[in-house]
């Protein structure tokens, strides 16, 4: 027996990726070319998405599409991004200055816990 598409489950499953690639859902809604507030709906579960939206949020997000409707396949695992690639994007996307700044953060937060 197959699985069903959870509008809910889906959304969480977004959610919890959005929130760990440390992007805010106005972020994400610009990033897939959608207003913010259907993004925010696609959270909840309250709608639907097109399988345009479907195919940005798995680009986006790193995903299979697979796993964000049913939960199953790929989930950002081994073959995807694992934490690390995503605190490099999140450093990589930081303007100059900024960037120098996490790097420096990075590198006190670390060495607190070598002690």
């Amino acid at each position: 027996m197959s699985k069903k598409y959870d509008r809910l489950a889906a959304g969480e499953r977004v959610r919890a990726r959005r929130r760990l690639l440390g992007l805010t859902q106005e972020e994400m809604a610009e990033r897939i070319g959608r207003v913010p507030k259907y993004y925010a709906d696609i959270e909840r579960g309250n709608c639907g998405m097109s399988v345009e939206t479907l195919l940005a949020l798995s680009r986006t997000l790193d995903l299979s599409m697979d796993y964000i409707i049913l939960g199953e396949g790929d989930n950002g695992g081994e073959s995807h991004k694992d934490e690390v690639t995503v605190i490099l994007d999140l450093i990589d996307h930081c303007p100059g200055r900024k960037r120098d700044y996490a790097m420096r953060l990075l590198k006190l937060f670390l060495a607190a816990f070598d002690e």
